[in-house]
């Protein structure tokens, strides 16, 4: 029976009217009737998943709305809700391909300059997403979104008089706004002022609307307060409850094999015959890129890596990228069983060449130019891939970072990770403990495969005789040691990308956090047994 196209343009405005008043329930309940009885429409598709989105069942809001895009392309409600649901999934870059659509064909969006910024700073391109937050700002001045993703960005990079800015513009318009609640804390941390910091988030942590991430997120937040308030008991509380709530949040990452397990199922297999990893005679190994070196630069997390990198990158010479996955297709391909390694063993040069490309390609896709520089890749759990870097560019120089055991699984469990199968381990100091177990001898087991082309860097031997180290590596990588490298501070506040390190680099070199530790004894008192055993190994006072 034929369809009546007045009523169902009837019913279309009814439901888009009690959208618009926020009513989906009653708007949800016409919109799933009308697609049970046949009638597909973006209008309807949309509300109903908006419908499934407050259920949190996305991925079946996600289905409706892949349909209502096939429908309609060039529906800006329909495109607009496909990116937000994927940024609510943790898809952040297919987030950005549907903005990017949808701001091609209406490049006057203020809202959709916003979305693409979001998704922007959960890919880490700060740089970027601030600028496609200000281009919101200018199609609609105070968009609130954007001033506090705004000062969100300023906060991250340790710019805290501008992140103040940023969210009491934001404060006053919507009080106890999250994004800007935690970036005003932070700068009251920052500038000293701690009882301000400690009350602007304990008034966050007791407001109910407040969502359990941000809740998390002030925690972390209050436990750094108290940190440096030297109420370290009260800190730990607020630390732990920080984490426990992150380990409920992100429950996924505890199905599965852990990256513990996976490190550990990798030592066995790879056992102490190393040099089946180690370059063939009679291979040929053509370059595939122009730049002059290559150094991978790894290490346990917490290790002194972003320090490492941040001041390298000061040099003309040295090109860098800062925590971004660029073996992706190698390790697919080599490594995702960590119990049979024996395809990357076999490998020749035919096979491993397209995969040396991949890893370039990706390197161009981040805007990076190697010409002529030494190219250094920070990513500290490459650490793992060390049978892959070795077949894949054995001439490449290894840079690894170490530091006090205690320091570095203390700082793992006090700091907030974007999460994923590695950080999740750090939610509690038993799985940061077992996870620095498997992943140290590993490194340790791997390190004669590079010989010469491996050098350690202690973290408190750089702190302490800060140039006479970075002359010695600078050596190392065939640079030159040149004035103006060791000011780090200023061009941590404009990187790209940030870690949870940038904002402290930004106060500059700190050498007050190497015996922090013992502050949190009662804490790492557990893991002890474990963490000595590498305390003793690495040279370390007990």
């Amino acid at each position: 029976m034929p369809r009546d196209l007045k009523a169902d343009q009837a019913m279309l405005r009814e439901v888009l009217s009690l959208a618009q008043k926020r009513d989906f329930g009653r708007a949800g309940a016409i919109a799933n009737q009308a697609l049970a009885d046949g009638f597909e429409h973006p209008l309807l598709l949309n509300v109903a998943a908006t419908c499934l989105e407050q259920e949190g069942k996305l991925a079946d809001a996600l289905r409706l709305l892949e349909r209502a895009v096939e429908l309609a392309p060039e529906d800006i409600g329909a495109r607009n809700a496909l990116g937000l649901c994927l940024q609510r999934l943790e898809r952040p870059a297919e987030a950005l391909r549907h903005t990017d659509v949808l701001l091609k064909q209406n490049p006057g969006l203020g809202f959709a300059h916003a979305n693409r910024g979001n998704a922007l700073i959960a890919l880490g391109h700060l740089g970027r997403a601030r600028s496609s937050h200000l281009r919101a700002l200018e199609l609609e001045p105070g968009n609130v979104s954007s001033l506090a993703s705004l000062a969100s960005i300023a906060s991250h990079r340790g710019n805290h008089d501008e992140a103040r800015t940023w969210a009491r513009q934001v404060l006053a318009v919507v009080p106890n706004f999250p994004d800007a609640v935690i970036a005003l804390a932070a700068a009251e941390l920052a500038g000293g002022t701690l009882a301000e910091a400690e009350a602007l988030l304990r008034q966050l942590l007791a407001d109910q609307r407040v969502s359990p991430i941000d809740k998390a997120r002030a925690n972390g937040l209050l436990g750094d307060v108290l940190d440096a308030d030297r109420r370290y008991t009260e800190a730990l509380a607020a630390y732990s409850a920080c984490n426990e709530a992150l380990r409920r949040i992100h429950n996924r990452f505890a199905s599965g094999t852990s990256l513990t397990t996976y490190t550990n199922q990798l030592l066995t297999t790879v056992g102490s015959d190393v040099d089946r990893y180690a370059r063939r005679g009679g291979e040929s190994q053509a370059p595939v890129t122009a730049a002059r070196g290559h150094v991978f630069l790894i290490g346990f997390p917490r290790s002194g890596t972003t320090l490492l990198e941040v001041v390298l990158d000061g040099h003309p010479q040295v090109a860098s990228l800062d925590e971004h996955e660029l073996l992706t297709e190698s390790v697919q391909r080599y490594m995702a069983d960590p119990r049979d390694l024996s395809d990357l063993e076999k490998a020749n040069e035919t096979q491993l060449r397209p995969l040396r490309e991949a890893y370039w390609n990706r390197v161009r896709e981040n805007e990076i130019d190697v010409s002529g520089k030494v190219f250094v890749d920070k990513y500290p759990m490459s650490t793992l891939k060390l049978p892959l870097i070795a077949r894949l560019f054995p001439d490449a120089r290894i840079l690894f970072a170490a530091r006090d055991p205690r320091e570095v699984v203390l700082a793992c469990f006090r700091r907030r990770f974007k999460m994923n199968p590695a950080t999740y381990e750090f939610l509690t100091t038993a799985g940061a403990a077992a996870l620095y177990d498997a992943v140290m001898p590993f490194a340790e087991l791997m390190r004669p495969v590079f010989g010469a082309r491996w050098r350690d860097v202690r973290y408190e031997s750089l702190v302490a005789d800060f140039t006479g180290q970075m002359r010695a590596i600078c050596e190392f990588l065939g640079l030159e040691w040149l004035e103006g490298m060791d000011d780090f501070a200023v061009r941590a506040r404009e990187r790209e990308r940030s870690t949870p390190s940038t904002a402290q680099l930004a106060r500059g070199l700190d050498r007050s956090r190497t015996v922090h530790w013992k502050h949190y004894s009662s804490a790492l008192e557990p893991v002890m047994p474990v963490l000595n055993k590498w305390v003793e190994r690495l040279g370390y006072s007990r």
